[in-house]
């Protein structure tokens, strides 16, 4: 079931969808309320908590999608059909913000080197390009074998496809560059073949990768871990929401853990500031020291 009403590691800023040029706001409001409530109660999703502009537009841009035209005709289609559920708009690239992979090769692979064992979680992975991004940059650094990666979103449909290991063949010039600027060490081509109409990337890079489906607002921690990855994700819950999370991200690092969050977020004026030092502020990397 497809169910994520995230912009998983995005942050694009157009305009997807809305409602018509005529409508009543607080009828919407309503509308989106008894939607969030009956996806709730129906399928154990709780999206009520999501910061309300960004949901506002998936929510319209899902009833284009149906051919509706109310949030109520979509609530309708929706408890009757699961997969009418998908809003997701999925927005990611391998080794994104090349700066964050460059940075994080410098300042978080020494400390990963102290570990005889490490465990990851790449937390809202989408399809997956971040994850094999690291699973790369960490096999260049000689730390693969040694690592665990859960790779979690709590969309299965992304997940299947993170899983295939194939992302389009008119991509990987892009991902090339992206590479190279990150720091590659190697021909990025050594890492993917020409197949299926798509890149297959090496069944190599995800030989100590889970993937498995886990809601960031819903469910609990399931390890402890050296890095938590989430990086444009949190920009999309309201602040209470984003407390709960942090505080999932903060029990779930061991000390001297590493926090990875996106170009957009932050800890500051949180509760937990204090409990990090920051790596690397402008990339958005912390270490939890308390």
């Amino acid at each position: 079931m497809a169910v994520s009403l995230i912009e998983q590691a995005g942050g694009a800023s157009a305009q997807l969808g809305g409602p018509p040029i005529s409508y009543d706001p607080e009828l919407e409001r309503i509308e989106i309320y008894l939607l969030l409530e009956g996806i709730f109660q129906r399928y154990g999703f709780d999206f009520r908590a999501y910061a309300h502009a960004s949901l506002r537009r998936r929510l319209w841009k899902r009833v284009e999608a149906e051919r509706l035209t109310t949030i109520s005709a979509l609530q309708a289609r929706v408890l009757h059909d699961p997969a009418a559920l998908d809003l997701s708009v999925n927005v990611t690239a391998m080794f994104r913000d090349p700066g964050f992979y460059k940075s994080f090769r410098a300042t978080v692979v020494p400390l990963l080197r102290t570990y005889p064992f490490i465990r990851i979680w790449h937390a809202g992975c989408s399809t997956g390009e971040e994850v094999y991004s690291t699973a790369i940059l960490l096999h260049e650094e000689g730390l693969l074998d040694r690592a665990r990666i859960y790779a979690t979103d709590i969309n299965d449909v992304v997940l299947r496809h993170a899983r295939s290991g194939i992302f389009p063949l008119n991509r990987m010039q892009e991902y090339t560059e992206n590479y190279i600027r990150a720091g590659g060490t190697r021909s990025f081509s050594e890492y993917y073949t020409a197949k299926y109409d798509g890149a297959l990337f090496s069944p190599m890079l995800t030989r100590n990768v889970v993937f498995s489906q886990h809601n960031l607002v819903t469910d609990q921690s399931f390890s402890e871990f050296n890095v938590i990855f989430c990086r444009n994700v949190l920009i999309y819950f309201d602040r209470d929401l984003q407390h709960r999370v942090q505080k999932l991200f903060y029990d779930s690092l061991v000390t001297f853990g590493v926090l990875a969050l996106g170009s957009k977020e932050s800890l500051r004026f949180s509760e937990f500031e204090d409990c990090y030092e920051r790596l690397d502020a402008r990339e958005k990397i912390y270490k939890k020291i308390r």
